[in-house]
């Protein structure tokens, strides 16, 4: 059976171009309302167009489906909450976001200028949050949401001269981890996307030879699997590059558990570090102790 959103609302940011033009377009293609959001800026953040939202709007009524454009930027509050109400005030409801929008400001971390490592923040890291926080209650509410927000390795893995944009990328992926706890109960499932595609943001950065095969329509079926009623992952990382998709997940090795009745003393760190940095034995780190309580247990140190 086919996957449908028959009868649900969904906004995408920074849809107008790249990546999100493509959530949206295959959204809207399998029954959505989708609310297209794009203040049509450059790819630094500055300017706008209104014409970048109202093309994808018209492309997807041309193909018989239903949308709407939103022209606010992400990055106030308030503004943020109009993306939110265009879809209440639309149709009534809203069942997914998918949080895209972006801009760079790369430089070296030596150069980089406290307003663009700031601003690249506001868009990328409190952007998200203001348009999650907006939609929260009404989700809620709903006893139903599923949120997508997209990370990027940049963060997990780094990248030169893309400090600002790294980091913010980390935050969003800490804040889902905590609200997948407090949205588990009313069915609001949150996963970040972590893609890779030739768009306007990236033609500079990536391999020739690579570009062609990094089409950004290629992430987009991740990204509604994770909008879909029966997707049930919450707190999740997909990449998604060139056809290609596997889950991102953070591991800690078994390390060493010292004696803390004990002192430990700066040589017996140095003397194990081997043993502390060895994955061999790695499993995945979701508790906030790790497996530690557990060592402590065996210690009889803890009950």
């Amino acid at each position: 059976m086919d996957i449908r959103f028959d009868g649900r609302v969904a906004i995408v940011t920074g849809a107008g171009t790249g990546l999100g033009r493509q959530h949206a377009l295959l959204l809207a293609s399998r029954g959505a309302k989708v609310v297209v959001n794009d203040p049509g800026g450059s790819v630094d953040g500055t300017g706008g167009a209104a014409t970048v939202a109202d093309k994808v709007v018209a492309e997807i009524k041309a193909a018989g489906g239903e949308a709407v454009a939103s022209y606010a930027s992400v990055a106030e509050a308030a503004s943020a909450q109009s993306i939110i109400d265009t879809a209440i005030n639309t149709w009534g409801r809203l069942d997914a976001l998918v949080c895209n929008a972006g801009i760079l400001r790369d430089k070296a971390f030596n150069n980089m200028t406290l307003e663009d490592y700031e601003f690249v923040n506001q868009v990328h890291h409190f952007g998200t949050v203001y348009c999650v926080k907006a939609a929260w209650p009404i989700m809620r509410k709903q006893t139903f949401g599923r949120i997508v927000v997209t990370t990027s390795g940049s963060g997990t893995v780094g990248n030169f001269g893309q400090a600002n944009y790294g980091a913010a990328k980390m935050a969003v992926n800490g804040l889902i981890n905590v609200l997948r706890f407090e949205g588990a109960k009313y069915n609001i499932r949150l996963n970040a996307i972590s893609p890779s595609a030739y768009t306007r943001m990236t033609e500079s950065l990536l391999p020739p030879d690579m570009a062609p095969w990094m089409k950004p329509e290629l992430v987009s079926p991740m990204v509604a699997w994770l909008c879909h009623e029966d997707c049930d992952q919450t707190g999740e990382i997909f990449a998604a590059t060139a056809a290609g998709y596997a889950r991102v997940q953070y591991f800690v090795s078994e390390g060493v558990q010292f004696d803390p009745a004990k002192p430990v003393s700066i040589e017996m760190i140095r003397d194990n570090l081997d043993r502390i940095r060895d994955l061999s034995q790695a499993k995945p780190y979701f508790g906030m102790m790790g497996n530690v309580v557990e060592k402590l247990r065996e210690m009889g140190r803890v009950k």
